[in-house]
């Protein structure tokens, strides 16, 4: 519990509020009149949306990002979004660095409940995540740099290597080209670059210091061992449905040369896994990659880094369970280490519960939208979990959402980048408490 004036919130509730407060902050600032290009409006709705999407770092628009905001209102987005993919804890604690003000223990909770850690020694990566992540977007806006001032000017383009090492860094679909990196499919210097700050952002920073402190202790967790494997298959998988699906692209080749058909098939892999940025119009795909696409989002990234979804440890772990299950094996082991019940159990409720938000959410579109006459569940779907892994992919039909969609847009993807446990735990206001007794075991047919 943590006491804020005499009274006492649970953590998860601060943590929701927390992320409100800077929703509501931030869609202030958009409907400030030096926010809207001059003979554009901005209204309310379209302000939370967007202030929303930036907070949650997914990506979905009403407008364009490139062509209503001003300067001022991208460089709100650009804040919000470095607020939503580190988390505003993450400043609070470099608040306390900068005044050289000794943090209290509910801080230390809520910074520890934030990031996704253990146990509070673990609050050192605060200070990691601040110099890496300053580290790897500075070098990102500074190699993007090279390549769009030339084409942009000095002032245009280095804001345009800023804000798109900040989007791509911190996993958000949100560009100042007008059409996504469409322009750059035949720039693979472009594409490596923000596939690598893509990368760098969806690793989770305890992995991030497991791998620099390697050379120290020369040993991984187990946490950093089944975030790093499971992403390498899925990557793998990804690449492998993509080239087979698509064959290379081929349908873009009097655009696009063999190499660069590879290099944007290797981006159309890494992208989905919540950042949102794309090269080619994803209504050009074939239904099989975009049913690809939707599983890629919905898995997401690690826990504790800038990427949405269910997180690659919960479907990896799930994925050694049913092995384990399957083989006639109680455990579940990966490196010679077993996973806690707890683990298990934790892993199969949030799939449990994101599956029954897609599917009531779903449910909700459907039954008040205006949608396409062709495939119109497709569309749905696609979106829903878009927006629940805070990915900023679309099939175009967000901007033609009614008020109702809109709403259960904007909550997919705040409760996608706050957590389901820390929404859910807020609401009900559930308190962890140890159960003294246990009722008599009976079992069930399954299956």
């Amino acid at each position: 519990m943590i006491e804020i004036n005499h009274r006492k919130y649970s953590v998860p509730k601060v943590l929701t509020a927390g992320f409100i407060f800077v929703i509501l902050i931030g869609m202030l600032l958009l409907k400030l009149p030096i926010a809207t290009r001059d003979g554009l409006e901005t209204s309310w709705m379209t302000a939370l949306f967007t202030s929303t999407s930036a907070t949650c770092v997914t990506g979905l628009l009403l407008v364009d990002t490139a062509t209503h905001w001003t300067w001022f209102g991208q460089l709100v987005i650009a804040l919000l979004v470095e607020i939503g993919g580190l988390g505003f804890m993450t400043f609070v604690v470099m608040g306390f660095i900068i005044t050289k003000r000794q943090m209290r223990i509910s801080t230390q909770l809520l910074t520890q409940e934030a990031l996704n850690l253990d146990h509070l020694s673990q609050s050192r990566v605060v200070y990691l995540i601040i110099r890496l992540s300053l580290l790897i977007q500075g070098a990102g806006a500074a190699l993007l740099a090279v390549d769009l001032v030339p084409k942009y000017g000095w002032r245009h383009g280095l804001w345009l290597s800023v804000f798109q090492s900040i989007s791509a860094f911190c996993n958000a679909g949100f560009d100042l080209f007008g059409n996504s990196l469409e322009n750059f499919k035949n720039d693979p210097y472009f594409l490596l670059i923000t596939a690598g700050l893509i990368i760098a952002g969806s690793f989770g920073f305890l992995v991030w210091q497991d791998i620099l402190e390697y050379h120290k202790r020369h040993r991984m967790t187990l946490h950093t061992k089944l975030a790093l494997r499971t992403g390498a298959v899925l990557m793998f998988i990804s690449l492998v449905v993509y080239f087979i699906l698509e064959h290379n692209l081929a349908r873009f080749s009097a655009e696009m040369s063999p190499l660069n058909r590879i290099m944007n098939t290797i981006f159309m892999a890494i992208t989905p896994r919540t950042a949102g940025l794309t090269t080619i119009p994803y209504q050009n795909l074939t239904d099989a990659s975009i049913a690809v696409t939707a599983i890629m989002m919905f898995i997401g990234g690690a826990p504790g880094s800038t990427a949405g979804g269910v997180k690659t440890t919960t479907v990896g772990l799930i994925a050694l369970q049913s092995i384990a299950t399957l083989r006639g094996k109680s455990d579940t082991v990966l490196a010679n280490r077993r996973f806690t019940q707890e683990n298990i159990f934790r892993a199969l409720t949030l799939l449990f519960l994101s599956f029954m938000l897609i599917l009531l959410a779903v449910l909700i579109l459907v039954a008040t939208q205006a949608l396409p006459e062709k495939d119109p569940l497709s569309y749905v779907i696609f979106e829903t979990v878009a927006a629940f892994g805070t990915t900023g992919i679309s099939l175009g039909i967000t901007p033609t959402l009614n008020f109702v969609g809109q709403v259960v847009i904007m909550i997919l993807m705040f409760i996608g980048r706050v957590g389901i446990y820390t929404v859910m735990f807020s609401i009900f206001n559930a308190q962890p408490a140890k159960q003294t007794y246990h009722y008599p075991e009976e079992s069930v047919l399954i299956g």
